[in-house]
């Protein structure tokens, strides 16, 4: 338990936010919503998705709160459902907030699962006999799709290590993800439309950042963070930079002479090439003179790659 609440209080602030609504609902879910009929009902015709108009004009709270709900009557699906969605958050949200700041994980949250919502309802009016497309839906899934595939464009160079298959770029576990969704649409039981909403407005969130329009400012009131109108990483993931730096100056000159690569600040493991540590430097410099935005893609990573060691 002690172990647990270490790791808990070290994870960055969207994030904790997110898995304890998440993971607190569950619970409530389970103890005490899914034993009460009435309380029941409730969660799954006014919290959960339910896209059949005109209602769901009626209770638009829907597009947001069914993205915190895992409503599984099966104990054990439920609990794969929100374990699955949840490890995904944390394996890939807590290195983009720790790049991008609390208000941009909590922001393409919020649009990924809402663009699920809106493409649900739509894809349901046109189509109402198709279950892939009905309702009532729950659970994060859109959410995080819109999440992994923001990062998977925001770096295409992104990749992920998956049991028994190996080091994977996290672009192609989005690609597969719709592929299987889509493979199994006429077995029903999955929200297809919702996931497809999801990766959709993860992409259109990716490109809009990309392009300079600031589409997460607004969620900058929940974190007491001041305005700022570049999508620059926050200043927390600058100053890591820089320390890395540093750190690495500081080793490489109190060295027996011998070396011209430096170490890990944290660890003795492989060592940086100089040519990376000068190439950081000036990126650093890039970005103090006229912005994040004004990097290259190539320049953006090296600079995570860097991050990263």
């Amino acid at each position: 338990m002690n172990r647990f609440q270490a790791w808990y209080r070290i994870q960055p602030r969207a994030l904790r936010a997110l898995l304890t609504i998440n993971v607190v609902l569950f619970g409530l879910w389970w103890l005490v919503f899914m034993h009460v009929p009435v309380l029941q009902q409730f969660a799954w015709r006014h919290l959960a998705l339910n896209p059949a108009l005109p209602g769901i004009l009626l209770e638009p709270w829907q597009l947001i709160t069914y993205n915190f709900l895992h409503l599984g009557m099966e104990p054990f699906w439920g609990f794969i459902h929100i374990l699955f969605n949840m490890l995904w958050l944390v394996w890939v949200g807590r290195e983009y907030e720790e790049m991008h700041g609390p208000h941009r994980l909590l922001s393409i949250y919020l649009i990924g699962g809402l663009g699920g919502g809106v493409l649900t309802v739509l894809l349901h009016a046109l189509f109402p006999g198709v279950q892939a497309f009905g309702g009532p839906v729950h659970g994060a899934s859109a959410a995080v799709l819109g999440l992994l595939t923001t990062v998977a464009i925001t770096y295409p160079y992104k990749s992920v290590a998956l049991l028994f298959i190996g080091t994977v770029r996290l672009l192609y576990v989005v690609i597969g993800f719709l592929a299987l969704d889509l493979l199994f649409m006429a077995q029903g039981g999955v929200s297809v439309s919702a996931h497809l909403g999801g990766a959709l407005f993860g992409f259109l969130f990716a490109r809009a950042e990309s392009n300079g329009l600031d589409l997460s400012s607004w969620a900058r009131i929940f974190f007491r963070a001041p305005r700022r109108r570049s999508s620059a990483p926050e200043p927390g993931f600058l100053k890591q930079m820089e320390v890395w730096l540093s750190t690495r100056r500081t080793k490489t000159g109190a060295g027996d002479g011998a070396s011209g690569s430096a170490l890990h600040p944290e660890t003795d493991e492989a060592p940086v090439p100089d040519s990376m540590a000068g190439e950081v430097d000036r990126i650093l410099d890039k970005i103090s003179e006229k912005g994040y935005d004004a990097l290259t893609e190539e320049e953006k990573r090296i600079l995570y790659e860097a991050s990263r060691r």
